[in-house]
């Protein structure tokens, strides 16, 4: 069964309720539509060249006939052969030649449009369900019509008829049509649903988008969903924050300390950060945010929890030699598999689909108090093509992670030649429940790390300023606040470029 949510099982969701659906089988489409398509149902699907249309009622047709046992027919009214669209579509994984001609029925309607109109390519269409016992109909080309139609007002008599006729044999139709700002479609008001794929230009950026428009008897997704085009046919994302947008109160009755494994921090936390919360680690690049949250992994690890890192910019084997320079045991516990290391390069990626991969990561381990170090909030921007998405997505993501029972420790980069702090997303603050800032302070040509806890929501914390050290023998931070107050009352100034560092790893 396709219908189920992010980083949920299939099986855990429940069947949809009300009139009988044809799931599509294509990922996260029968999500956004609910359950999938009405049976019986038809559905206009628009889009420019190059969305994908041609690529998602084929899959339509594979998926139908491999989940649901159906028999499908699939008409063109384009002038391209079907031998030169098999060929394109041979590469994909969903295509199997095995069912055609017997399951999955190809035909040309141009010619019986070109002579007789559509009132000809009606009775073709008719003629071809009967014979083939077609559960499915997918016509490709709808805009042909409209070169031999005399009017809007006999497209949607077609449509009309057409319906009328697949409603009363229980076949559900897929009109897909050429999006042209000349067209009026009035078709749309006679149709179950409209569904629009989009492909565009954002910046240097191409985006495909799916949106749902209508859809008669049922619920959906509203607004855009990213879309991809892989080897195994189209994939949609949808928007985290609408899926999410109903949050349980509370993650888990009982909630624990969660220590990092630096004994000074622990206790100026009280023990360690409560169990499913969320905390930002600000740092400028170099302050030791990666190595405090490798450290908040491997004491994890050490206690028997399960952690996962997620990340951007350093791949695992860097990472874990960099663990490893200063005594953070992170190859061990990933060869024992109570770590996960997920590298994703820092190149262009989607934003829900990274959300969607690290939940499903965390997913793949059903265990209590799990830990994820997530290494740069900085990859959501990036991979975020409409920044004012952000701080709703931000609160959605962490929502689920703490109805997931996950404690999530996120790295924020600061700039690195300011010594203001500014938080390049302000609204981070305000959704995590712990702040932890570490910064450079520079006192007679030598630099200083200093720590100190910003804020922890629901929790005593101490509040003073600490000196944060990187040694050769592990992490520390001093056990007063002696050492930094001599630091700061030393004429010592912020700064946030490092030099030369001695306990730098």
């Amino acid at each position: 069964m396709a219908f189920h949510q992010i980083g949920e099982p299939e099986e855990r969701q429940p069947p949809p309720e009300g009139p009988e659906r044809v799931e599509s089988g294509i990922p996260r489409l029968d999500y956004i539509l609910k359950g999938g398509f009405l049976k019986g149902g038809t559905y206009n699907l628009i889009g420019p060249p190059g969305s994908g249309k041609t690529i998602l009622g084929n899959q339509l047709c594979f998926n139908h006939i491999g989940r649901a046992g159906g028999r499908c027919v699939y008409i063109s009214l384009l002038v391209e052969s079907h031998a030169k669209m098999l060929r394109h579509l041979a590469s994909l994984k969903f295509f199997d030649t095995g069912m055609i001609p017997e399951r999955l029925y190809y035909v040309s309607g141009y010619s019986a449009l070109r002579e007789g109109g559509p009132d000809a390519l009606l009775e073709l269409i008719r003629a071809t369900l009967r014979d083939r016992q077609a559960t499915l109909l997918v016509v490709d080309g709808m805009e042909s019509i409209r070169q031999f139609a005399e009017g809007e007002q006999k497209i949607k008599e077609f449509v009309h008829e057409l319906q009328a006729f697949t409603a009363l044999i229980g076949c559900t139709s897929l009109l897909m049509c050429f999006k042209d700002p000349s067209y009026s479609f009035t078709e749309n008001a006679v149709v179950d649903g409209v569904i629009e794929l989009s492909d565009q230009l954002i910046g240097p950026r191409a985006v495909r988008e799916l949106v749902v428009h209508k859809f008669r008897g049922g619920d959906y997704l509203r607004g855009r969903h990213e879309v991809e085009i892989t080897e195994g046919g189209i994939v949609i994302h949808p928007r985290t924050e609408i899926q999410f947008d109903k949050p349980p109160g509370q993650a888990t009755e009982q909630r624990i300390r969660m220590p990092f494994g630096v004994a000074e921090l622990d206790r100026m936390l009280f023990g360690g950060l409560p169990s499913g919360s969320t905390t930002a680690l600000l740092g400028a690049p170099g302050t030791g945010k990666t190595l405090l949250g490798l450290s908040f992994l491997v004491e994890g690890a050490r206690q028997g929890h399960h952690g996962t890192y997620f990340g951007f910019y350093e791949p695992p084997p860097r990472l874990l030699e960099k663990a490893g320079q200063v005594g953070i045991e992170l190859e061990k516990y990933v060869e024992e598999g109570l770590i996960d290391v997920v590298w994703q390069p820092p190149l262009e990626h989607m934003l829900d689909s990274l959300a969607e991969q690290l939940l499903e990561k965390i997913r793949e381990h059903q265990k209590p108090r799990r830990r994820l170090f997530f290494d740069g909030v900085e990859g959501f921007r990036a991979a975020s093509v409409y920044p004012d998405r952000l701080p709703r997505f931000l609160s959605a993501f962490c929502n689920q992670l703490r109805a997931s029972d996950v404690t999530a420790v996120m790295t924020e980069e600061l700039p690195l030649f300011r010594p203001e702090i500014d938080m390049p997303n302000p609204e981070l603050a305000n959704v995590v429940e712990t702040v932890i800032l570490l910064r450079y302070v520079e006192l007679r040509s030598q630099l200083y790390r200093l720590l100190s806890i910003m804020k922890m929501r629901e929790s005593r914390y101490d509040t003073s300023i600490r000196e944060f050290r990187i040694t050769d023998e592990g992490l520390d931070v001093a056990a007063s606040f002696e050492s930094a107050e001599a630091i700061l009352t030393g004429l010592g100034r912020a700064t946030a470029a490092p030099s030369v560092k001695e306990d730098q790893p």
